[in-house]
């Protein structure tokens, strides 16, 4: 399995983890912990009811984006193993649009990289989504940070470690 992609197809966790957790057996210590996120489409946005969402990427910056992520997470956690995956297309409330798998030695490392990697993908992953409510319709500002910001990348950090 891809450990970074973006799919139309809803999102399998325990696939993710199972493959980051095979990869990080022989990394270091190994594996002691796996955190993970994931994002679930919610029925309401700024007291407006969520008919659904419609995500939007341009995949291969997205996917090279993924990439930097990772890489800055192997510079910060030199053992982490992470997994990225993202959803393209419609969405209901309840479906899953990104998951995120750390595997790490111990578990403060784990969820620091989930936390990262999620603020990272916030900051600059070219991912649009488009929100339909029952009373309108919306676009959500996507990525607005340059990925090679180091202020971005602290910050990510800073919230990553708080």
């Amino acid at each position: 399995m891809a450990s970074l992609a973006i799919v139309p197809a809803p999102l399998s966790l325990e696939a993710l983890v199972a493959s980051v957790e095979a990869r990080s057996r022989s990394i270091g210590e190994g594996c002691g912990a796996v955190a993970t996120f994931v994002g679930i489409v919610r029925a309401t946005h700024q007291g407006r009811r969520v008919r659904q969402l419609n995500y939007e990427a341009f995949e291969a910056l997205a996917l090279n984006v993924f990439a930097q992520i990772e890489d800055e997470i192997r510079a910060a956690w030199p053992t982490a193993v992470v997994g990225i995956h993202h959803r393209i297309g419609r969405l209901n409330v309840g479906d899953a649009s990104v998951i995120i798998a750390a595997a790490t030695a111990h578990r403060a490392e784990a969820f620091q990289v989930c936390r990262y990697a999620i603020e990272r993908i916030k900051q600059v992953a070219p991912i649009w989504k488009h929100e339909i409510f029952d009373d309108g319709e919306a676009w959500v500002e996507g990525a607005v940070a340059d990925p090679e910001d180091d202020a971005a990348k602290q910050e990510a950090h800073r919230r990553a470690c708080a």
